[in-house]
């Protein structure tokens, strides 16, 4: 990871791969923020019935469009302006980050705002998160970062909202300059604030991923080398990208972990990459009756223990594998 000593921006030293992966099933975590946050936009007026708006997605899935539809505005083609660009977590995956953020900024109509949503820098450093870091994440923000790439691209931060998904997920409203947009409220300045109180900008601070890495990889192998010793089943749940470089950092094959389930048809057939394990489908959960099911994704523990019920009722346990830590 690099973190730039002028804007605050943590990004990718480098990345050889390209940028598109299977898509991803959507998540009701996720599904159930998009709700909220169009929700609370709303709230604040800054969804104006009968405007223009366009997407910028990712390729984890998701849209936000059929909320914004229903708030009543309408969707315009990919080349169009409109009064709100919505980015859910698709900026970050530009490896070109200051071209990416002006041909948004340049698609906003006059008053109107982008609404751009990230997994905050902060969130990533208090809970340890270091596998957020991984190929096809160019960029890692933070709103001290963002404040002043906005301004480069001639907008400024006005409001943003706070959520629990993925352990801190931001979404920041922004407006052009030339349209005079109130100061920063503060919701920005609370941010700020706790991006110095935790050293967003500071390089040591950002270091202690790297013993986050070494401690979480090693209690992952560590847990699973004692299920198998115990003779206890363990199958994965969730082919999630971070999910990859944990399971490479730990070195587990498929001699410990036989198989990871994921809802996407796209991944289903593949393998976990640089390891040998499987991608299943989630119906081999009930016919594989494991003893744990290792979750790669904590977000998804209250949707898949409601849609697996069998795997607790054949006495096996859900396991996070971020709480794994040696």
């Amino acid at each position: 990871m690099w973190l730039c000593s002028r804007c605050g921006l943590a990004q990718l030293a480098e990345d050889p791969t390209v940028p598109e992966e299977p898509r991803g099933a959507e998540p009701a975590a996720l599904v159930d923020q998009a709700a909220e946050a169009v929700r609370r936009v709303g709230a604040a007026g800054l969804l104006r019935e009968g405007g223009k708006v366009a997407e910028y997605g990712s390729p984890h899935g998701g849209s936000w469009l059929d909320l914004l539809a229903a708030a009543g505005l309408k969707q315009v083609a990919d080349d169009e302006a409109a009064d709100v660009i919505v980015d859910c977590f698709g900026m970050m995956h530009a490896a070109d980050q200051f071209a990416a953020l002006a041909q948004r900024a340049s698609r906003i109509e006059p008053g109107g705002i982008l609404l751009l949503q990230y997994h905050a820098l902060g969130a990533i450093i208090r809970h340890g998160q270091w596998n957020a870091l991984r190929h096809g994440h160019y960029a890692y923000y933070s709103a001290t970062a963002l404040r002043v790439m906005l301004a480069a691209a001639g907008l400024r931060p006005r409001t943003a909202w706070s959520f629990d998904l993925y352990g801190g997920t931001v979404l920041l409203a922004a407006q052009r300059e030339a349209d005079h947009p109130p100061a920063p409220d503060d919701v920005v300045a609370a941010l700020l604030a706790d991006d110095a109180a935790i050293g967003v900008r500071n390089q040591v601070v950002l270091a202690g991923l790297q013993r986050a890495c070494e401690a979480k990889a090693r209690g992952l192998r560590e847990w699973l080398i004692a299920e198998r010793s115990a003779g206890r089943s363990v199958v994965g749940y969730g082919a999630a990208s971070r999910a990859v470089a944990l399971l490479r950092r730990a070195e587990v094959d498929s001699s410990l972990l036989p198989a990871v389930a994921d809802a996407s048809p796209a991944k289903q057939g593949l393998r976990m990459p640089g390891t040998d394990i499987p991608v299943v489908s989630p119906a081999e959960l009930a016919a594989r009756t494991p003893g744990a099911v290792l979750l790669f994704v904590a977000d998804l523990r209250a949707e898949v223990s409601a849609a697996y019920p069998e795997v607790e009722a054949a006495g096996g346990r859900w396991v996070d594998a971020d709480a794994l830590s040696s």
